[in-house]
């Protein structure tokens, strides 16, 4: 059951988060609604997550920014192969990164701050669901 909930909390938080920053992205070019979005399907795909926490323990005695990149690698490795089967199943990813720094449309290289940020804001997210008083 801790599982289950840390892996709804990954998700949902990772699309909240994905929200905001399409959000401020959009702002960024001039759009005052500020509209965001994202899909639903990133739930599950951010819910991955869960399957980083072990690494954490391995990690830490390494400085931040080896991390940073084994967590750009693994989140890409993610994104990529979600995209990937989602468009075997779907007949289309959907979501499709048409600048000049894409791997096939699943990932795009101009993300990588972004991810290797995101996943050092991973270990603290972890660490505080780890000290919670109660078990999630």
């Amino acid at each position: 059951m801790k599982k289950l909930k840390r892996f709804l909390i990954y998700g949902t938080i990772g699309l909240v988060v994905e929200v905001i920053y399409t959000g401020l992205a959009s702002l960024l070019k001039g759009d005052l609604s500020m509209q965001g979005f994202t899909f639903l399907i990133m739930i599950p795909i951010y819910g991955l997550a869960i399957f980083l926490e072990p690494l954490h323990a391995k990690l830490r005695p390494h400085p931040w920014w080896i991390r940073g990149l084994t967590y750009l690698a693994l989140i890409w490795t993610i994104e990529y192969s979600s995209g990937y089967i989602l468009a075997l199943i779907l007949g289309k990813c959907p979501w499709n990164y048409t600048d000049t720094l894409n791997v096939n449309g699943y990932i795009t290289l101009r993300m990588a701050p972004e991810w290797f940020l995101a996943g050092l804001g991973f270990e603290h997210l972890h660490d505080f669901l780890d000290r919670l008083p109660f078990e999630i």
